[in-house]
């Protein structure tokens, strides 16, 4: 029997980011508006609730009219289509093997529903596909990473019609014969579990103009069930050497006592948490799944063909973040903590960051175990890192509160891999300072790389190394050895 002693020689480490959260150029060189175009930067104080990307008609007319002047950061990111040379440049220092990215639909069809793609914004990412070659990192991308084109939330209400599977999997089609020789790694929808917290988000949807927007993006995600599948299937007949995975946000529950009625609860929150991944890895609803829309008077518009075709063309490999794990409780008591997606109770057991997300370590590797015991597929950490406030003092970034904080998740990551499980890398979020995607701010840094902008967009966008890229490097190099 093999000794399994640390990550695999073929380990791929790096770093992940989203088109919409770095790119900016929103309206150069022919891309269209997508839904991250409207989100809004409001400061905390000004803030009335804990979901800020949810958006209303009344919002989006004032804006398009031009009555509402806003700030909204991720039209301009952080200039990485003027910059990305520089920035894989960077990324190649730190030793990166793999980069994730995705495309932005609306820079390859504007509106979401043209036939013919526009060709800047195919010629952008070859130019991106060919830096990273140059220095052997291998892109893993998204198809769909919050950036829903808003042409077609403007016709079609988003993901809410079934005509939009035809035009994402046309998109899909048009990417993977352009890239089939840039791109190995696919990943479909980044956090397809997000269209259930905020529809606009993650499909497009504006909820106000509906009777029944829980039911709705119910249905939208079969949507995205069927597209996915299908551009699977498309994938596999283009590149058969290729990999596709999917994704969701990971969110371990664990019982808040010992009373069984917790423990009960938290395993159905986890079951609900893994339903989008029982549907895109083993190819079916699960029963809880059909007995939830039932209880929830729930009935879902699937046509002919639809679970044959869910089942036949499932994904290789499983990716997902982990940034926290949650407390569930029947009766609950005591403080919650105050993150801005997701709120929890308090564990007593764990420290919090600055934005209110519990900090647990050892979760990472209750959860790598899990998803293998589960699925038995490859799976692929793809974001995982702390949002906190950096200080530049003297001309440096002094991040050993990050540092600590990645050193111990990737050291339990290693762990899981000596307890048998396969696991294909560990992509960090994110390797430079980026707009947040929930509450599009600037203060809240991830990177290893330091980018001088403030939450208005004030700054000379200067990239500045921060301590933990020497501490990354090293990781890389050693493959993990000095964790």
């Amino acid at each position: 029997m093999e000794n399994i002693k640390g990550f695999k020689k073929n380990f791929l480490c790096g770093g992940a980011t989203a088109a919409n959260q770095i790119e900016g150029a929103f309206n150069i060189d022919g891309k269209g508006l997508s839904s991250a175009d409207f989100s809004e930067y409001v400061p905390k104080s000004q803030r009335t609730g804990d979901n800020h990307m949810e958006v209303t008609s009344d919002f989006i007319d004032k804006v398009k009219s031009g009555q509402y002047q806003g700030h909204f950061p991720k039209r301009v990111g952080i200039d990485f289509y003027h910059n990305y040379k520089e920035d894989i440049k960077l990324f190649a220092e730190m030793g990166f093997k793999a980069f994730r990215m995705s495309i932005n639909w609306s820079r390859i069809f504007p509106k979401g529903y043209e036939n013919e793609p526009n060709e800047a914004g195919l010629a952008f990412y070859d130019d991106v596909f060919k830096t990273l070659k140059s220095y052997n990192i291998e892109p893993v991308v998204t198809l769909s990473h919050y950036e829903t084109p808003f042409g077609l939330t403007e016709k079609y209400n988003g993901w809410i019609n079934r005509k939009v599977i035809d035009h994402f999997v046309h998109y899909a089609e048009t990417v993977f014969n352009r890239y089939k020789n840039d791109v190995k790694y696919w990943i479909t929808f980044n956090e397809i579990n997000v269209i259930n917290i905020s529809p606009f988000t993650g499909a497009g949807i504006i909820s106000d103009k509906l009777d029944h927007p829980i039911a709705a993006s119910y249905q939208a995600l079969h949507h995205q069930f069927v597209a996915s599948a299908l551009a699977t299937q498309k994938l596999k007949e283009i590149d058969p050497s290729a990999q596709m995975g999917c994704m969701i946000a990971r969110m371990k529950h664990y019982p808040y006592t010992c009373n069984p009625q917790d423990v009960l609860k938290a395993q159905q929150e986890d079951q609900m948490n893994l339903m989008y991944t029982d549907v895109q890895v083993r190819g079916e609803y699960p029963n809880f799944y059909k007995q939830f829309l039932t209880d929830n008077g729930i009935e879902l518009d699937i046509q002919d063909n639809d679970l044959d075709i869910i089942k036949q063309h499932t994904v290789d490999y499983l990716s997902f973040s982990y940034y926290m794990s949650m407390l569930s409780s029947v009766a609950p008591e005591g403080q919650t903590t105050q993150g801005n997606l997701m709120n929890s109770l308090k564990n007593p057991y764990l420290e919090a960051s600055d934005w209110g997300w519990q900090i647990d370590p050892i979760g990472l590797r209750i959860v790598l175990n899990e998803l293998w015991d589960r699925y038995r597929v490859p799976l692929f950490i793809v974001e995982n890192g702390l949002g906190a406030v950096d200080e530049v003092v003297d001309g440096k970034i002094h991040d050993d509160y990050r540092i600590d904080y990645l050193s111990k998740h990737m050291a339990e990551a290693k762990k899981a891999v000596e307890d048998g499980v396969d696991l294909i890398g560990y992509l960090s979020w994110a390797p430079i300072d980026l707009i947040s995607m929930s509450t599009s701010e600037m203060s809240k840094r991830y990177g290893y790389i330091y980018v001088d902008q403030d939450n208005y967009g004030n700054g000379s966008m200067k990239r500045m190394k921060k301590d933990s890229f020497e501490w990354y490097k090293n990781i890389i190099s050693t493959n993990g050895a000095s964790l």
